[in-house]
């Protein structure tokens, strides 16, 4: 398994720099640009627009930039802020373990309450609980996460003061465990939600496709006990789909943390990511677009290393 792992490393690489080049050629034809903002600002004239985009290289066609922030890059330098002048690596250290705080939250809920969740609703079908969590998995399916975000906010935070409204700590309180865990539990439930509603479905309808298998009635027929034929037969084979879904939805974690981050004030790469587009900011861009491609061949990874340990027929050679 290490030297299947190993080689679907190395393959990733090419995807990697395939990844970044399309990318890179994409934010150049946006037009504007780093000293878009400049442009119409009667205080800065041509000249000085001119020593500036010298100074950060824009001057240049597009690819000869390209190669030298990839070479920067295999050289650990992701270059630096056209906005604020810092490394990129600097603020990527200081955002970065804040949202994987918050994705790793929202991941962990999703997992402990939609598979339980999808297993009883699927050993429950057609009762008032399956109706009812059916209806609830697709208006929380359809909910924007952004209007869901500003409704509980609503809620909790202004109507009944129980939750604080943004930030990852309070200004009033010093820092703790309990302070961080009060400030996750809005921004967590808002980026897991779709998540959760979404593995829960995928969970019933693939328990439900297996518990119809002939292997399940054997089991059954043998007097097995109905948790026993569920958790020790079936559970393995019908999460097999979940794991594929589990492995591409860690990349949106990642991505939906740009408008949660936001809603609630939580200092991470979203909020990052999201003032590098107001600011043409393209090395701090291209950062978190690495970053969640990275996510992606990670995630797929670890899905196809899960069918090895899921279902025993699985080689790899």
């Amino acid at each position: 398994m290490a030297k299947y792992a190993l080689q679907r490393v190395f393959e990733a690489i090419p995807l990697l720099f395939l990844v970044t080049l399309v990318t890179y050629f994409i934010m150049n034809l946006t037009p504007g640009g780093p000293l878009a903002v400049y442009l119409h600002n009667p205080h800065v004239t041509q000249s000085q627009i001119a020593v500036l985009a010298k100074q950060l290289g824009l001057d240049q066609p597009w690819y000869v930039r390209y190669f030298k922030w990839l070479w920067s890059l295999l050289h650990g330098n992701w270059g630096y802020s056209y906005f604020s002048g810092q490394p990129v690596i600097q603020l990527i250290g200081q955002r970065l373990p804040n949202t994987l705080i918050l994705m790793g939250a929202a991941f962990l809920v999703s997992l402990t309450l939609g598979i339980p969740l999808g297993i009883y609703s699927a050993t429950h079908q057609y009762s008032i609980f399956d109706y009812s969590f059916s209806f609830g998995s697709f208006f929380a399916w359809a909910m924007p996460s952004f209007f869901f975000g500003l409704l509980l906010q609503m809620i909790f935070a202004v109507k009944l003061g129980w939750l604080p409204v943004s930030g990852m700590y309070s200004a009033f309180y010093p820092p703790s465990f309990l302070e961080l865990i009060r400030h996750l539990i809005l921004p967590t439930t808002v980026l897991g939600l779709g998540s959760l509603a979404g593995w829960s479905r995928f969970m019933r309808s693939g328990l439900l496709e297996v518990v119809r298998q002939d292997y399940i009635r054997t089991a059954k027929a043998k007097g097995l006990k109905e948790r026993t034929v569920i958790l020790k037969h079936a559970l393995k084979n019908a999460v097999l789909p979940i794991v594929t879904i589990i492995g591409m939805d860690l990349p949106a974690f990642f991505g939906g943390a740009v408008i949660t981050e936001e809603i609630f004030s939580w200092p991470g790469m979203g909020r990052l990511f999201l003032a590098s587009l107001n600011d043409r900011d393209y090395p701090i861009q291209m950062a978190a677009l690495l970053i969640s491609a990275a996510l992606l061949v990670l995630g797929n990874l670890l899905a196809d290393l899960a069918y090895g340990f899921l279902d025993p027929r699985i080689q790899y050679n």
